[in-house]
């Protein structure tokens, strides 16, 4: 499980994966610079420690170089999320808790989620699921939604 990221690891690693692609100091720098006083060696430093991390791959451009995320936020966020939810004595009770703190937003896209990972269904949706929407007036697009 990776540790989490320090403040300024993560201002420097969401930079790295907002971008997408391979990124110099300067470019980071620059960024940064928009939000707070930082100096070059600073954000040398945190990437070269992202680097020694696992966190971030480089290659050589001349006298610098290019650095490119390993993995996705995506990813990083899931890892800590499981390790979190593996370091309870009740995880079901965790996740009830957790799923209490959610917004709607999230709620829903959990349940995408979980559809995906699911992928087709081979069992007989529930009842509600298979009344077409013009037939169910509690629905958003039946009639009375229209």
């Amino acid at each position: 499980m990776p540790r989490p990221l320090g403040d300024l690891e993560d201002a420097v690693m969401s930079r790295v994966w907002k971008w997408n692609r391979p990124v110099t100091v300067r470019e980071v720098l620059e960024d940064l610079q928009q939000e707070r006083s930082i100096a070059y060696t600073t954000v040398m430093t945190v990437l070269d420690n992202l680097h020694q991390k696992g966190w971030v791959r480089r290659e050589a451009e001349g006298r610098a170089y290019r650095y490119e995320a390993v993995s996705t936020r995506a990813a990083y966020a899931a890892a800590l999320m499981n390790d979190a939810w593996s370091q309870s004595d009740n995880p079901a009770a965790a996740l009830v808790a957790f799923f209490g703190m959610m917004s709607e937003e999230q709620r829903q896209a959990l349940s995408d989620a979980v559809r995906i990972v699911e992928g087709p269904q081979t069992r007989e949706a529930p009842q509600e699921a298979r009344i077409p929407r013009e037939e169910n007036p509690g629905s958003a697009e039946g009639p009375a939604g229209r």
